[in-house]
């Protein structure tokens, strides 16, 4: 979907109501920074928010995906496309997902491998292994590093108090401790600090 698109027409939709940002965001319960990040095409608004938003700027949910006015001969055609597009964005950020599990798991056996190598020949000179054992750890940093810039731009992260979706900036994802599918961050949103649960659509 195209968000900088989606943000013009909330914008327009906005101040064709006569709305600022701050009105706007008073009757959505949220911050005014929250439209503001909307309008600028940095974010999409998350699913609880898109029913009231919509009943407010008076437009229905697929117009507000299309950004744009709908007219009932498209009406379909705008509602496949947009279904299409939210499928497709999951399966991206499903490959995202895989490929970074592959990636780190690559960089663990490889590390592994050239470390122990180099600890049991013994007759391999000492220069030798410590280049060995430099080359094997730059080689898993490299691969933990791609897999964890793979993995936090596969969807986002919906927080469990108020279900908004965001990304979380690079240093908040590496220090937060997490499971499998969830990590520890602060909603930018409510300011809750909580696992949060990482889905593929944003």
């Amino acid at each position: 979907m195209d968000q900088i698109k989606i943000g013009k027409f909330i914008a327009s939709e906005r101040k064709s109501k006569n709305l600022t940002q701050k009105q706007l965001a008073e009757q959505l319960n949220i911050s005014d920074k929250t439209v503001s990040k909307w309008e600028c095409g940095k974010g999409l608004p998350e699913v609880t928010f898109m029913l009231p938003l919509c009943e407010i700027l008076q437009i229905t949910v697929n117009e507000l995906l299309s950004g744009e006015r709908v007219y009932e001969q498209d009406y379909q055609k705008k509602a496949e496309e947009n279904m299409m597009n939210l499928v497709r964005e999951q399966e991206e950020s499903r490959k995202k997902i895989i490929l970074s599990a592959i990636v780190a798991f690559t960089g663990a056996i490889l590390g592994v491998l050239l470390i122990y190598c180099a600890a049991e020949m013994i007759e391999m000179s000492m220069l030798m292994r410590i280049f060995i054992i430099v080359t094997a750890s730059l080689g898993f940093i490299l691969c933990v590093g791609v897999a964890i810039v793979l993995d936090r731009e596969a969807g986002a992260f919906e927080c469990p108090e108020c279900r908004n979706r965001f990304v979380p900036s690079m240093k908040e994802y590496i220090m937060g401790p997490h499971t499998i599918t969830k990590r520890k961050l602060k909603c930018p949103h409510c300011g809750e600090v909580s696992y949060c649960r990482h889905v593929l659509s944003r």
